[in-house]
């Protein structure tokens, strides 16, 4: 049997490398399901690997990318409980050092890498939480969490930062402020529930936040480019802040020993892919608990086919989207 699936036998453009095409369909191993995919999340990290920003060279002769999806278990694996089938799940690091992401009919995982979605919310959001919403709660709930400080958000239009911006404060935030790049990326962040916008093309950020802070700065700086804001944060924040990044452009990253020993700054750094699994268990149950809550909005800004996913990548790679772009399998 054969199924439908995007993929790359090298690394490159996207209009130079992806294929959408037949391929055989996966069985499920021992301790793995089955799972019919209906939603595959493109996220900067899949359009990464499949450039050749972090390797040139391929681990597999074929990769199928990304690797948040949701979907349906139809088939499961020797050691696996046969009540999972039909369970509607949501897929976390489907394509991390693995051969087999979720742009395809069908992919085969290690059982608790299906995550059961909560009655109620819809699958095109199952495909937004692996390395979004994640990476957003554990930047929030992280070395003690952000009751009662005042949080930074950068890019609080992204499809992360849309996220930490509520969930920082349904997380007992006392103030969420987030930068954009533009009015309608700033009404997104606004309606997320950031108090304060800054719009970093007209405006001076640093002195924006010390306007709004009084000039105590913020406890927490949550940062999407390090290399590009991180001297900046460094001014933003209080003596004994923290700045909590989870990502960067590959330009080299530059900051002043003297302003981050002089202010005891915090610098953490995480990747989403390699959170503990106490971290990423805490991340998933709290994540849960709001979705069965109706307590978030989801900001999918565009959904397409899986027939254009070159066009997809090629969005994502150029920033043209606001929020989580997602293609229907």
């Amino acid at each position: 049997m054969t199924m439908r699936a995007a993929y790359y036998e090298k690394v490159g453009p996207a209009r130079d490398v992806l294929h959408v095409g037949e391929v055989p369909t996966p069985e499920p191993a021992a301790g793995e399901v089955r799972v019919r995919v209906r939603w595959s999340g493109v996220n900067p990290s899949d359009v990464k690997s499949r450039s050749g920003l972090r390797h040139r060279t391929l681990a597999f002769p074929r990769v199928i990318p990304h690797s948040d999806g949701s979907g349906v278990i139809d088939r499961v694996g020797a050691g696996i409980d046969r009540s999972r089938i039909g369970e509607r799940v949501w897929l976390w690091n489907a394509a991390w050092g693995r051969a087999f992401g979720t742009a395809a009919e069908y992919v085969c995982l290690p059982s608790r890498m299906a995550v059961k979605l909560p009655e109620g919310v819809d699958e095109v959001v199952g495909a937004c939480l692996g390395i979004p919403a994640l990476t957003a709660m554990h930047a929030v709930l992280m070395d003690g969490g952000v009751a009662g400080k005042t949080v930074l958000v950068s890019g609080g239009a992204g499809a992360v930062g849309h996220y930490a911006i509520q969930l920082a404060g349904r997380l007992g935030a006392a103030r969420v402020i987030s930068t954009v790049s533009g009015p309608v990326k700033a009404a997104l962040a606004a309606a997320a529930g950031a108090d304060d916008v800054i719009n970093y093309k007209t405006e001076d950020v640093v002195q924006r936040v010390r306007d709004i802070t009084s000039g105590a700065g913020v406890d927490r700086a949550i940062e999407m480019d390090v290399a590009v804001n991180g001297a900046q944060d460094l001014e933003l924040l209080r003596i004994g802040g923290d700045c909590v990044a989870y990502g960067s452009s590959p330009a080299p990253l530059n900051l002043a020993f003297p302003t981050l020993l002089a202010k005891n700054i915090q610098l953490r750094f995480f990747m989403v892919y390699h959170l503990a699994d106490a971290d990423r268990e805490r991340a998933i149950a709290t994540l849960h608990r709001m979705l069965k809550l109706g307590a978030l909005t989801h900001n999918i800004g565009e959904r397409m086919p899986l027939a254009d996913i070159v066009e997809a990548h090629e969005k994502v790679e150029q920033g043209k989207v606001a929020g989580n772009l997602v293609l229907a399998v």
